[in-house]
């Protein structure tokens, strides 16, 4: 039974920041943040360019485009980061009336930067071991950006984080754009090392502690040594795992939707598995938009034509925690 991808959407708020504004208030040269950060200018969300709501305008996008009835969507899986509208919040209820799909059913998942990998994996098995379930509409929203202190130098690999939304429209027996395997990693190593240190129960938030509530590294020296020891290894073993799995080589590969990292990192995986620059795109104008970088990745291939029938496309991810997944995609008919 096929599972394939109908549309994408996206949602990129209008207000940016550049690397050079960033380089200003951290006060680091410019060259370090557009050049080795690989940042030129990053979207950061404007007064009404919240969490959620990011999600369903992109979401909105996504349905337009495939040209389906919100009324025949059977699941939503939000797939937005828990930094929303209101904590203990269930986003994908609230998506799920403003989209008018209220024939569906909503749930909120959550693996940092991994949530859109690991949400078309759960996506595509609920939709093979469920048979009311046809149509699957993934979406949400990003903006953890207001968690940056740009004079954190501990947070340095983080100031890329901005803001926007993305969705998927998954459907049952679709032969178009097949969603083959996805393959995920996860390491409870690192899963103290990124926080932000004030806010949950260990630590309440207070008058006293609210300049706390931003993300920290509570041990960069340790998380540096374990990351260079485990991250490319483990990001290079999701996407040839994903990719076997799918019955194909390597060699097989034609596009890799990839996270925004620092530019070194990404020009190190595509050598490593013997592809070039154009065989991606490197989100410079964009930053990381968390999990919604593999949807902007597609979308943006698509309007560029770096992607056409019959390509192998690998969508890779990584995320505080850590987690590492990589999905592969037939493309085309």
């Amino acid at each position: 039974m096929n599972i394939g991808i109908v549309s994408t959407g996206t949602y990129i708020p209008e207000a940016f920041i550049t690397g050079e504004e960033i380089a200003k208030e951290a006060g680091i040269p410019v060259h370090v943040v557009e050049e080795k950060m690989g940042i030129k200018k990053k979207p950061v969300p404007s007064e009404d360019d919240h969490t959620c709501e990011m999600g369903i305008r992109a979401a909105k996008k996504a349905i337009e485009k495939a040209g389906i009835d919100p009324l025949s969507i059977d699941l939503i899986i939000y797939i937005g980061e828990e930094h929303k509208e209101y904590p203990l919040w269930t986003a994908g209820i609230k998506l799920q009336e403003e989209i008018g799909a209220h024939n569906a059913w909503a749930f909120d998942v959550a693996l940092r930067c991994g949530t859109t990998v690991m949400a078309i994996k759960i996506a595509k098995n609920m939709m093979l071991a469920d048979p009311s379930i046809k149509i699957v509409l993934l979406a949400g929203g990003y903006r953890n950006s207001d968690f940056i202190d740009y004079k954190n130098e501990r947070t340095r690999f983080m100031f890329n984080l901005g803001a926007g939304g993305g969705a998927l429209l998954l459907q049952k027996d679709y032969n178009k754009n097949l969603i083959l395997e996805t393959e995920m990693i996860t390491d409870g190593s690192f899963s103290e090392d990124v926080v932000v240190v004030a806010g949950g129960t260990k630590n309440p938030l207070t008058t006293s502690n609210l300049h706390l509530h931003k993300l920290d590294v509570l041990d960069p020296v340790g998380m540096k040594n374990r990351l260079e020891q485990k991250s490319m290894a483990n990001f290079l073993k999701v996407i040839r795992e994903s990719v076997g799995k799918s019955g194909y080589r390597e060699e097989d590969i034609r596009y890799v939707g990839m996270l925004h990292m620092k530019r070194s990192a990404h020009e190190y995986v595509l050598n490593e598995l013997g592809l070039s620059n154009s065989h991606s795109i490197y989100l410079e104008e964009y930053g990381h938009i968390g999990q919604m970088d593999q949807i902007l990745s597609l979308e943006l291939a698509e309007q560029q034509g770096k992607i056409k029938d019959g390509d192998l496309v690998v969508l890779v991810s990584a995320g505080i925690g850590y987690a590492w997944g990589a999905t592969t995609i037939r493309w085309g008919e």
